[in-house]
């Protein structure tokens, strides 16, 4: 058996061996569009550790291998100590689970070929901030070292001038922490990290996040993950470098226009973990309008492959464009609705495929609550509006204590910001509110996925879990509290307001016009899910060669 594959136009396996983020870049291959090199460990290969707990026989010398040919594709050397190379290692399971696996990047980034790297890059700031965060992934996903305890390091040299001494003292302290919770020092073998790095991954597979994951959006949990190794792209490397998230479309509304975050001088994590501040992604024209017009165009590309909106995770390193993940952009409620119409008003596709493509259940979301005649003394805060519609709940300042009160009636989780960990409190909550990150960030993504409204970027906020309170604007709620929080307006409330909907949204009403057109003009007094139930039930018919 074969386990690892290129990532190269001509690979023709299934998305159920290459898993969908390694899928994805094969199409972005096939599409001429820019990706760096790399391979894919295929989900067998998972399954199979994950019933004997090791690696499966003939894997290592495969793996040997496609580093071999990654390094002669790059002419660079894993770990060396001239021109040296650094790849990512990340996750990509069939169905993709946003964040509940775990992530590696800057592999290979032993001490040598840091300074390696230093020497040839002409900066040793950029070499130690990637080695800085190699290590950081590394202890987090592969040694298990706590989320706070690394956040610490990252808060003693938040705010200084980047003295490559600073970030040598926190990578010192990044290495104590590995060696005090493991035992053993980072390895400086590369192939030796590589190695340790595919392990963690698989067994992300089976965490409690992923799993609670899984079980909410019923994905079977015998499908096991993908490994994609890749060559690093360095979107920290200068200050024409950066990162950022895009959808084709507003992942809100569904309107036609590119809609996203974009980072300069930092790496992927830190947008999509909601940890810094990101700006819209209309910068990235000012800023780098060569990189935002080929940008643009992978974007109308990807929309014509796919004949959906779509999702695409990028980096750009000395004003060169890379992709880094595509996938189908899954919108629920009105933005699904008016993505099927348009769509199908374009010829993109037919207006039963659109019918086809839009849940009933996205039917109740599709009139947005919104809350109206706000007293500006019962405003507690705004942030940005990342997934529409309301939630009242009583304030919940942990993933466990949401849980917890959720027992009793709907809760609204605030958080600094949401992880891959918070998975159990974002399920029982009713809603969620960050004070960090903006509307592709970790809590905005699984919050629009599970169709609940989310106000991240509460730049005033204040969570103080230790206390079982948040603060803001000179207030204090303590957890309990009742509260209610707009995800279209940004606004949270004390209190449980009074809500409205929408009006009757026009893109609805032009879809359900086809559904009755499927069965014969029957509209009547059935409600909307109902006519949209029944013309799918025709048209799935008609295609089984049966009666609806």
């Amino acid at each position: 058996m074969t386990f690892i594959h290129p990532l190269s136009a001509e690979v023709e396996e299934t998305v159920d061996v290459l898993g969908g983020k390694a899928h994805g870049l094969i199409v972005l291959r096939r599409l001429g569009l820019p990706v760096p090199p790399g391979f894919v460990i295929g989900t067998e290969a998972c399954r199979a550790y994950l019933r004997t707990g090791r690696l499966p026989h003939g894997l290592a010398a495969e793996l040997t291998a496609a580093v071999s040919g990654l390094e002669a594709a790059t002419h660079r050397e894993l770990g060396g100590s001239e021109r040296p190379l650094a790849v990512s290692v990340r996750s990509g399971g069939k169905v993709s689970m946003p964040g509940m696996m775990s992530t590696v990047l800057n592999l290979g980034l032993t001490s040598r070929a840091t300074a390696a790297l230093a020497e040839e890059m002409g900066d040793p700031r950029f070499a130690l901030d990637s080695r800085l965060r190699f290590l950081t992934s590394f202890a987090s996903q592969v040694v298990g070292v706590g989320q706070e305890s690394l956040a610490s390091v990252d808060r003693a040299i938040a705010g200084r001038d980047g003295d490559p001494s600073d970030f040598e003292a926190a990578i010192h302290e990044v290495e104590r922490l590995v060696r005090e919770h493991s035992g053993e020092p980072v390895p400086e073998d590369a192939a030796r990290q590589l190695e340790l790095a595919v392990e963690a991954v698989f067994s992300s597979w089976d965490t409690p996040r992923a799993k609670t994951y899984r079980a909410l959006h019923d994905i079977p949990g015998d499908l096991g993950t993908a490994v994609t190794v890749q060559a690093m792209v360095f979107g920290n490397r200068d200050e024409h470098s950066g990162t950022g998230v895009a959808f084709s479309r507003d992942p809100n509304t569904g309107e036609h226009v590119p809609f996203g975050e974009v980072l300069f001088g930092r790496q992927g994590e830190d947008v999509v973990s909601g940890t810094s501040l990101t700006g819209p992604l209309r910068e990235l024209a000012d800023r780098e309008p060569a990189v935002w017009a080929r940008l643009l165009t992978a974007l109308d590309q990807l929309e014509a492959h796919y004949r959906d909106a779509c999702y695409v995770e990028f980096t750009f390193e000395a004003g060169e464009l890379w992709i880094l993940q595509v996938r189908p952009g899954r919108f629920v409620g009105r933005a699904a609705v008016r993505v099927a119409v348009d769509l199908a008003e374009a010829g993109t596709i037919g207006r039963d495929e659109a019918l086809l493509r839009v849940s009933p259940q996205h039917l109740a979301q599709v009139r947005t609550p919104r809350i109206t005649a706000i007293d500006p003394g019962d405003v507690f805060t705004r942030g940005l509006g990342a997934s529409p519609g309301v939630a009242v709940g009583r304030v919940a300042t942990t993933a466990d204590g949401a849980a917890r009160l959720a027992a009793g009636g709907p809760v609204v989780l605030l958080r600094p910001e949401t992880s891959p960990l918070d998975m159990h409190g974002l399920a029982a909550a009713t809603g969620v509110v960050t004070a960090r990150g903006g509307p592709t960030s970790h809590a905005a993504v699984v919050a629009r996925a599970m169709g609940k409204p989310a106000v991240v970027g509460a730049t005033g906020l204040t969570v103080d879990a230790a206390d079982g309170c948040v603060r803001a604007g000179g207030r204090t709620l303590p957890e309990g509290t009742l509260i209610a929080v707009d995800g279209t307006g940004g606004e949270v409330v004390v209190g449980e307001p009074r809500i409205v909907a929408d009006a009757t949204d026009p893109h609805l009403h032009q879809l359900l016009g086809w559904a009755d057109d499927v069965v014969s003009g029957a509209g009547g007094d059935r409600d909307e899910k109902e006519r949209l139930s029944s013309a799918q039930a025709v048209l799935r018919g008609a295609r089984r060669g049966t009666p609806g």
